[in-house]
């Protein structure tokens, strides 16, 4: 066996050891299923062996799910065609039916957990008669499967409900929702927790002690299910009925696998188990068959892992962690990338013109960090993060500062004189950082005298919460200062993108269109409610109107202004402009003073603000939800497809992971690359051909959109080089 080893002591209790070659935690692939299989076959035919413990030699963790290579080839075949779904079943029932056979083999079974668990990994655990897991902060347990547009397909959705009932289980899958060790033997889904380190001989001590304990519950006659089940039960009829209207919401009809997993427990449940898993396996073979899964774990899994493990890192650079942080600027994002960089272990200097500024920053992360208490975090703990934050006003604390960061007002002067402060006090060979939405990285370069060793990091806000960080090249930015920007986003445990100069850059850029298609319909007298119903239902967090009240009206105004200096008379005059201007006028600037498209009543809930039909009449006839969906989709898409023409954007897989990460674009499509490829480059020409007629230019497909529908590239195929521009 390559990756278990199996053991048999003088007490004829297996252990069977999880060491999966080459992978850094264990994971689900043909050579384990193979060995898991001879191992089974030992334990259940061998008389000498009266039980087993499956335990892992990894350090890490326990064990995830499945190996995502090897569930790409499950849906391929060896012709190159799609294989027929039940061909695909056939594959997936694989792993439910060798499950299976470990709670049916005749002899006790237990799992040993130390460490994380999760997926395919904690499904087996759900197989074993018994469950004891080692006590660590760091141990999580669960079905997350549902996150990268799945649901658990090795038995969990019908074993998790018959061990803790329907509601909770629904509730933990449809969130994707993890346990700590506590919590899940309080919900009993785990049986025993233990001082870390001693979970296998306490798996041991019990199979020992109870050589018949190898019946599931669901295999004892007359067996129910925790809080009922069943057609005629009203707390299952009624969690049903409630579960469904409210994934949808939820899901808005996108997303596949949500709806199978209800499917898949409420059928499963009036079935005796072994016919229960074959319909899990069914809608498990729906599901995976269809591209969006494949989409949503390339970009939300494999190359997110791939982004965070430094694949745009350059090669060959020496590691640089960052110990000392000049951190410039104590307002909400300076105090928020502080907080981050000290629970990462850096000392940081936070720096501000006034010290009341810069101690209200420091106030600003005991703040945050005190939000944690109970959640990994102590008083203790806080008071030692906390100890590293020093906030001043006097350049000359900055020394020995290996990396800065500038979060200072957005005004090219500004940042140019503290940046050539900066720079007297360390001197140019340390990798300056500026945070910036929108001004460009190469101007604001000049201001060092080394724009070799200038980046843009561009954090989103909250930064405590949000996960990417966006980091700019300007046109002289040097590998040293690439590797220091994408060393300290893994430091902060953050998901870097690397893009390069424009104005707006990639995300800013990209993220604006959603909001000004959401203006420009609201100028042509399309009802507010519709555009953000709209919204929501294409996938979006909140509908554009929302978010531009998030983000505030008075801030796409500045640019406004900004953009129409800069271009001067190459600028584009559009219809949503004056609509912004008039808000403006208006003093509704959003959120931010609690008037913008919304109203924001103390101790009440926002809602759109009455006086827009007045001050914006609709129009006699409304389009249907379907063309302003289809609107703000492919405004976003367009604009996605000229970054990566125009060369700011230099591989699909950023494109991607900043679109979801960055602006929450609907993640059910696996990014805008992703959806691009799948409904076809054809397609999206011809849709952009059709609303640019209508609505103009914006819309006009790029040059090599129209050159890779007519060669039949995509982003994702070796054709789609930069040579199609």
């Amino acid at each position: 066996m390559n990756s278990i080893k199996f053991d048999v002591d003088a007490d004829g209790i297996a252990t069977l050891t999880i060491d999966v070659p080459d992978q850094s935690m264990n994971v689900i692939g043909p050579d384990f299923l193979a060995d898991l299989d001879a191992a089974v076959t030992r334990i259940a035919s061998e008389e000498a062996i009266k039980g087993a413990v499956i335990a892992s030699g990894k350090d890490s963790a326990f064990m995830a799910g499945m190996d995502l290579k090897f569930f790409g080839s499950m849906l391929a075949s060896e012709s190159g065609r799609r294989p027929a779904l039940a061909e695909i079943f056939d594959k997936v029932f694989v792993l439910n039916q060798l499950f299976r056979r470990i709670e049916t083999c005749g002899k006790p079974v237990a799992c040993a957990i130390e460490g994380t668990c999760v997926g395919g990994g904690f499904e087996l655990a759900l197989a074993c008669h018994r469950r004891v897991v080692g006590d660590s902060p760091k141990t999580q347990l669960g079905l997350p499967e549902i996150l990268i547009g799945l649901f658990p397909g090795g038995g969990g959705s019908q074993r998790l409900p018959r061990i803790m009932g329907v509601q909770a289980a629904l509730m933990y899958m449809l969130q994707g929702k993890l346990f700590r060790p506590a919590e899940a033997a309080m919900l009993k889904v785990v049986d025993e927790v233990v001082p870390q380190g001693t979970a296998v001989a306490k798996a041991k001590e019990w199979v020992k002690a109870n050589p018949s304990a190898f019946v599931q519950p669901w295999d004892v006659k007359g067996f129910k299910f925790p809080g009922g089940a069943g057609g005629f039960n009203p707390a299952f009829v009624q969690t049903m009925a409630g579960a469904l209207p409210m994934t949808l919401k939820q899901a808005q009809q996108n997303m596949n696998a949500p709806i199978a997993l209800l499917s898949a427990v409420y059928e499963g449940t009036s079935l005796p188990f072994d016919r229960a898993i074959r319909v899990e396996s069914k809608y498990f073979a729906k599901v995976a068959a269809d591209p969006q899964a494949a989409n949503m774990i390339r970009s939300l899994f494999v190359n997110k892992q791939a982004a965070e493990r430094g694949a745009r890192r350059p090669k060959g650079q020496p590691k640089a962690p960052t110990r000392k942080l000049a951190m410039l600027g104590a307002g909400m994002m300076g105090a928020g990338i502080a907080t981050v960089a000290a629970q990462a272990g850096m000392e940081v200097v936070l720096f501000d013109r006034d010290q009341a500024y810069a101690d209200k920053g420091k106030a600003h992360v005991e703040e945050q960090l005190k939000k944690r208490i109970g959640r990994g975090m102590t008083p203790e703990k806080v008071a030692e993060v906390l100890a590293r934050v020093t906030p001043t006003t006097d350049y000359g604390a900055l020394a020995g500062a290996d990396f800065v960061i500038e979060a200072v007002f957005e005004d090219v002067g500004i940042k140019a004189e503290v940046t050539k402060k900066v720079e007297e006090v360390l001197g140019a060979d340390v990798i300056f950082g500026s945070n910036t939405s929108t001004l460009p990285i190469t101007k604001l370069a000049g201001a060092w005298s080394r724009p070799d060793n200038f980046i843009g990091i561009h954090f989103f806000s909250p930064v405590e919460k949000m996960p990417l960080v966006e980091i700019i090249l300007g046109k002289q930015t040097g590998p040293a200062a690439i590797a220091k920007a994408i060393d300290f986003v893994s430091q902060i445990r953050k998901t870097p993108i690397v893009v390069n100069d424009s104005r707006g850059f990639y995300t800013s850029r990209c993220f604006s269109t959603y909001v000004q298609e959401g203006i420009e319909m609201v100028a042509e007298g399309v009802n507010p409610a519709l555009i953000e119903n709209a919204g929501r239902q294409l996938g979006m967090p909140v509908g554009p109107l929302a978010v531009g009240d998030e983000v505030s009206i008075e801030l796409g105004y500045k640019i406004l202004v900004a953009a129409r200096k800069e271009l001067g008379d190459a600028y584009v005059a559009q219809a949503s402009d004056a609509v912004i201007e008039r808000m403006v006028e208006l003093g509704r600037l959003g959120r931010k003073n609690g008037k913008g498209w919304y109203d924001y009543p103390e101790g009440g809930k926002k809602h759109l603000w009455p006086g827009l039909q007045e001050m914006f009449p609709h129009a006699a006839v409304q389009p249907d939800v379907e063309a302003v969906k289809e609107r703000l989709l492919y405004r976003q898409l367009v604009e996605c497809a000229r970054c990566f023409e125009e060369g700011v954007l230099e591989t699909p897989e950023d494109g991607d992971i900043g679109a979801i990460f960055g602006w929450g674009f609907a993640p059910w499509t696996g990014g805008p690359f992703s959806h691009m490829d799948t409904v076809g480059i054809g397609h999206v020409v011809a849709v952009l051909e059709r609303l640019a007629e209508r609505h103009g230019d914006r819309f006009a497909p790029t040059v090599q959109l129209q050159d890779m529908a007519a060669s039949g590239a995509t982003f994702y195929h070796p054709a789609s080089s930069r040579a199609a521009a």
